[in-house]
């Protein structure tokens, strides 16, 4: 394979990967598994929303107690995605996990 090739490869696939439809399908999906592993008080307490307007804008909303099982979730999916959508995601783990300890959570 010609080194011309593997770089259109690569361009591609860090272009499928930060697209509002793909970061989207990941947040759900992370969601849905954050939401399997909660009890049954906290699944309504964990959501995402899609900005109708900046579509590249998401708004996580999660409860302190369920924040440890969000970041196992993502930490468990990153190797599941693209590579421009898994360093996306590692940016999220680490502000959320940042904000968690800032507000006297433990990890």
């Amino acid at each position: 394979m010609s080194i011309d090739l593997i770089l259109a490869k690569v361009v591609n696939e860090a272009r499928s990967g930060l697209v509002p439809d793909a970061l989207a399908f990941w947040y759900s999906l992370i969601i849905e598994r954050t939401r399997a592993l909660c009890s049954e008080e906290l699944r309504d307490k964990v959501s995402v929303e899609q900005d109708e307007i900046l579509p590249m804008k998401f708004r996580l909303n999660v409860s302190k107690r369920a924040v440890p099982l969000l970041l196992k979730v993502i930490d468990d999916a990153l190797g599941e995605m693209p590579y421009s959508t898994r360093l996306y995601f590692e940016t999220v783990y680490n502000i959320v996990a940042e904000e968690y300890r800032k507000a006297g959570g433990v990890l």
